[in-house]
């Protein structure tokens, strides 16, 4: 016996429960499927040859199931397009599932997010292309927690060479971002107190502190974190290449300074280089890492640099913290897709992702020089700080019109966040502000975004 229909056909679940022989249960089973909504309209149905061996029934009684559903306007029939759920059917009835989804706004220029419709589609998917043929057959078995060793290959060449990090593929760890690198930093390898920058994400300060970790706000100024005011904590988070979100880099002196605390205290930087590469004025700044790889944990991701959508991310660790994060971490890899690891070797080490980086490059730039301009001319009582470098700038208001600017923004269908949502709950205030994201919106929406910004600016 040939069993041809195990390979054809859609699976379909149905409790053939009620009375009244086989083919009432059937047609009460399919009638209460489309009612409830969980066979939407559209759906293409089984063959009945095909769900009767499935559910093991004769082939008639599932036509005539379907022929009575027909002639009732639960489903449809036509020569070539199969048996489907019909448009209308159940649809008073239908229950629809709750959306919690916030609506989208007409302007979006809210911060950290890369330009999603410049992904290198094509690039990627020549690199996945080859990966998997080129993938070993136990690539897709469980992973090693530490990451596949073709991406830690290509990761320790290519921030040695683009950002200056000192490594071996041994000292790497994959993860599946930012966010899931300090969960496994603290949650069993490091303690707090933590000194973390007096602005930052609150998401990180919230996750921090849902492990206990109590933070500790360190001064901002032009020249970065306030590091010579570093007390009694071990280890400290910085964003020295471009501070987050105020803009500027950490001064070379403040490097060395952090890394002298940290010898004469036993103590550990913790470097988030989120957009590092993105610096538009000069070649970007190399990592602190590079000065002192015992003493810093060097943390990246492909979050700004291609896309949040990946959930890569990676860890480069001073040899004693491997194992203590390795542990943590468990015994196989369950966050970071073994093949999505495997696509960014092969898109690092074909040079694809220093291409789509200089791509970007001049695509930012023109976006923020853009920006800049316009603001110069219609808005001349705010002032653009920080660098030029990353996915967002910082616009400085006049002292107490933050409120009433993101008020109007909102009115005017604009998302942007303002400077102060970022500030520690103990820091003092740096003023008001806006951070505005002028990678996130289209090409197309891009300038009726600056238009209706500067329409809110005093």
């Amino acid at each position: 016996m040939t069993d041809s229909w195990v390979n054809f056909g859609t699976d379909l679940h149905l409790e053939l429960a009620a009375a009244g022989g086989r083919r009432a249960a059937l047609t009460h089973a399919l009638r209460e499927a489309v009612r409830s909504g969980r066979l939407a309209a559209g759906t293409r149905l089984p063959p009945y040859r095909w769900l009767a061996a499935d559910l093991g029934i004769a082939r008639n009684t599932v036509a005539e199931a379907y022929a009575e559903l027909v002639a009732e306007g639960w489903l449809t029939a036509r020569q070539g397009s199969g048996t489907r759920v019909g448009e209308h059917a159940g649809a008073t009835e239908r229950v629809r599932p709750h959306r919690t989804e916030r609506a989208r706004p007409t302007h979006d220029l809210r911060q950290g997010q890369p330009d999603a419709a410049s992904f290198p589609r094509a690039a990627w998917l020549a690199s996945a292309r080859r990966a998997l043929n080129a993938a070993p057959n136990e690539a897709f078995g469980p992973g090693d927690p530490r990451g596949r060793v073709e991406l830690r290959l290509a990761l320790a060449e290519y921030l040695a060479r683009a950002r200056g990090v000192r490594t071996d593929p041994e000292r790497i760890v994959i993860c599946s971002g930012f966010a899931h690198a300090l969960r496994l930093l603290f949650g069993g390898v490091l303690r707090g107190p933590l000194a973390v920058e007096s602005y930052g994400l609150g998401f990180h300060r919230s996750l921090l502190s849902a492990a206990s970790v109590r933070t500790v706000p360190l001064p901002l100024d032009e020249h970065g974190a306030r590091v010579a005011e570093l007390g009694g904590v071990r280890a400290v988070l910085l964003t020295p290449a471009h501070q987050f979100p105020t803009g500027g880099p950490l001064h070379r002196e403040r490097r060395t300074q952090v890394l002298d605390w940290a010898r004469a205290r036993d103590g550990l930087v913790l470097e988030d280089d989120y957009d590092g590469e993105f610096r538009y004025d000069r070649q970007p700044v190399g990592a602190v890492q590079g000065l002192d790889p015992g003493r810093v944990l060097y943390l990246g991701s492909a979050s700004k640099s291609l896309s949040p959508a990946l959930r890569l991310g990676w860890m480069v660790l001073p040899h004693h913290l491997v194992d203590q994060v390795l542990a943590v971490k468990g015994e196989r890899e369950g966050w970071a897709s073994g093949l999505d690891q495997l696509t960014l070797a092969d898109f690092l080490a074909s040079g694809s992702y220093d291409r789509h980086v200089r791509r970007m490059r001049v695509h930012y730039r023109r976006r923020r020089d853009r920006l800049v301009a316009a603001l110069a001319e219609r808005a001349p009582s705010v002032r653009v700080t920080g660098i030029a470098a990353g996915l967002h700038a910082v616009l400085r208001l006049p002292p107490g019109t933050e409120p009433s600017v993101l008020k109007a923004a909102t009115w005017r269908g604009i998302a942007v966040d303002g400077l102060d949502s970022f500030r520690h709950p103990e820091a003092e205030s740096l003023g008001d502000g806006l951070v505005v994201g002028y990678s996130t919106p289209p090409d197309h929406a891009y300038g009726p975004a600056i238009d209706a910004l500067c329409g809110v600016l005093p």
